[in-house]
């Protein structure tokens, strides 16, 4: 029990016995102060998988088995989801957009798209098989205006070095030690690319060893602030997350590659599924279902339902997470939920707390398809492998920006809940370590994967999951963050992309007067803003205003903007839920920081219209 300070793990079989730990030795102890995450793991990591096992809901089938790529498959399927397929295939569509995309990568960046598509060539030539990959001198040799500008970019990288460590790099004292200090220490840079970052690191430090945190002491990161304002996942259009999406494949692949760490990707799994129910189904069905109930519905409802029972009935219970429910009852009200979840008529009122957090466990472990997703799973455990904590947690943040919305909103839900639990530490005896423990056998061990790994492995994995769970909870306002320098990459692209249309139109005529339109409409809007001394224009079609003249400031942030409109307007929707959105010039939609300054932002976007719209939360 929980006061006495042990378990009896039984060690008679399978992963609920700790490699070494064999009969007469005595059960681990648990340390009160949680000094030791190690200690913790062998003990609640260990039990939680013996729960898994007894439940009887662990078994894979032979055709549910996560399995490689073979060479040159990954690099195929690589260059693809980076919307640069046209690389190895002449006849794929959109060669112009991937030129586009290209014109915009770091050199690590650059240097990570290459290697694929070396490797690629080489796999091609051993088949013997017929190949268009082109020669990757040529797919990235510059412009000599560009390559001017590249020059100087590097110069300044090199002999700003300086500048970085102080935003973050580090500054020679070593890998980020807790309680050293150093503001570079505890300082997120995202306005330099994460992999170029990571290479500066590698240069000025010749030796790098990975740094583990023992306890929940971790360090306070935090991100300096930018004028321009930070931007969420949800902030930005569909069509603008898909460039973001590209380009943080790329920049992952070369935060890895730049660590001289190989990440292999797993096959998509081939399996049999429910297409309806609540339990075993895969989450875009389980949305489909739920939306079609509930329109907007982003994190299935059933899971909804069982955070929120958990929470009624009071996050002080001690070991809310961690002791189970009865295995037998569990399995009957499963089966009931799932026959009267969606009519409504489940008794709630009737359902155990801990019953309830032992469906939530098994809702993520049935899920057909790791919430972490088969492609990036590998990823994901390869995170600690980087040198400092710094780099795990910009490789974490890439990470979650790769997995499809409903994975990634749903394990949002999550981690916002987990923490939630541990904001009640002191009374429920559930502290990050605790949690992570706990939960991290329910989202690592998927199907598929648990019978590929020795017991072994799997006693090795226990503290490196938990630590990637703790991250992840620690850390998530971070994580979920889209970091400016991708931001500024996509702005790029979409300039790129307006300009080569502009300059491919069939009638050259037409351009010219369109040109010459834009000038005559550039020269009135300069006039009108001249006019009206420095003057912006916000719009709120969705409120039947057609616009109001917001005076121009340094100071002028998009919270005074709301305020003043809020003011002025008799609304029906509440301040809170209204946002301030950038919206065409180089992006095509984004939703305001409130801390935003609207004249620096009007600089990184002098044809940015603002638009007033309300959002749910």
């Amino acid at each position: 029990s929980r006061k006495t300070g042990q378990y009896n793990v039984q060690r008679s079989k399978g992963p609920a016995a700790a490699p070494g730990s064999g009969p007469g030795k005595a059960p681990y102890q648990r340390c009160s102060s949680q000094d030791s995450l190690d200690e913790q793991v062998m003990v609640d990591y260990f039990k939680e998988l013996e729960i898994i096992q007894r439940s009887g809901d662990a078994e894979t089938q032979e055709d549910e088995q996560l399995k490689v790529a073979d060479e040159g498959e990954q690099e195929e399927a690589w260059l693809m989801e980076a919307g640069l397929a046209t690389l190895f295939d002449e006849s794929a569509s959109g060669g112009e957009d991937s030129i586009a995309l290209l014109s915009t990568l770091t050199r690590t960046q650059a240097a990570a798209v290459e290697r694929r598509v070396e490797t690629l060539k080489q796999t091609l030539r051993k088949r013997n098989k017929p190949y268009t990959v082109p020669d990757v001198r040529e797919i990235f040799k510059p412009s000599p205006d560009s390559q001017s500008k590249q020059d100087e970019a590097e110069s300044t990288h090199r002999s700003g070095s300086s500048k970085l460590e102080v935003e973050g790099m580090g500054n020679g004292a070593g890998p980020d030690v807790p309680g050293g200090g150093a503001d570079a220490e505890t300082d997120i840079n995202l306005e330099v690319s994460f992999s170029e970052q990571a290479l500066i690191y590698k240069e000025g430090l010749k030796v790098t060893q990975p740094q583990s945190e023992a306890d929940d002491r971790l360090p306070d990161f935090r991100v300096s602030q930018d004028k321009t304002g930070q931007t969420k996942v949800g902030d930005l259009s569909a069509e603008d997350m898909k460039k973001v999406r590209r380009l943080v494949l790329i920049e992952m692949s070369a935060l890895f590659d730049t660590c001289g760490i190989e990440v292999k990707a797993h096959k998509a799994l081939k399996v049999k599924v429910r297409e309806s129910g609540l339990f075993g189904v895969p989450l875009s069905t389980l949305l489909d279902q739920d939306q079609r109930r509930i329109p907007g519905t982003k994190v299935p409802l059933i899971l909804q339902h069982l955070i929120s029972h958990i929470e009624e009935q009071g996050l002080d219970t001690e070991g809310v997470l961690r002791i189970p429910g009865a295995a037998t009852r569990v399995k009957a009200v499963c089966q009931e939920l799932e026959h009267k979840f969606y009519e409504g008529m489940f008794p709630w009122e009737s359902l155990k707390q801990h019953d309830a957090a032992s469906l939530l466990k098994l809702f993520i472990r049935e899920l057909p398809y790791p919430l972490l997703t088969v492609e990036y799973f590998n990823a994901f455990i390869s995170v600690l492998k980087l040198p400092t904590k710094k780099q795990q947690l910009q490789a974490l943040n890439l990470l979650v920006l790769l997995l499809p919305e409903p994975n990634r909103d749903t394990l949002k839900a999550l981690m916002e809940f987990f923490q939630r639990v541990v904001d009640r530490k002191d009374r429920n005896k559930m502290t990050l370590n605790n949690v992570a423990v706990v939960m991290a056998p329910n989202i690592f061990m998927c199907k598929g994967f648990r019978s590929k790994i020795s017991e072994q492995q799997e006693f090795a994995m226990a503290t490196g999951t938990a630590n990637i769970v703790r991250l992840l909870i620690r850390y998530q306002n971070l994580l979920w963050t889209i970091p400016k320098f991708i931001l500024n990459q996509v702005r790029k692209h979409n300039t790129e992309n307006q300009r080569k249309m502009n300059r491919d139109r069939a009638v050259k005529k037409l351009l010219k007067k369109m040109a010459y339109d834009r000038e005559r409409a550039s020269d009135k809007q300069e006039k009108n803003n001249e006019a009206e001394g420095g003057f912006i224009r916000v719009q709120a079609p969705q409120f039947s205003m057609v616009s109001m003249a917001v005076q121009l400031t340094e100071d002028l942030k998009a919270s005074d903007v709301l305020a003043r409109f809020s003011q002025e307007r008799s609304l029906s929707v509440r301040r809170e839920d209204l946002c301030l959105y950038e919206m065409g010039g180089n992006i095509k939609e984004r939703c305001l920081d409130e801390e935003t300054y609207i004249k620096a932002l009007l600089e990184l976007n002098p044809s940015a219209e603002w638009v007033i719209k309300s959002v749910q939360h």
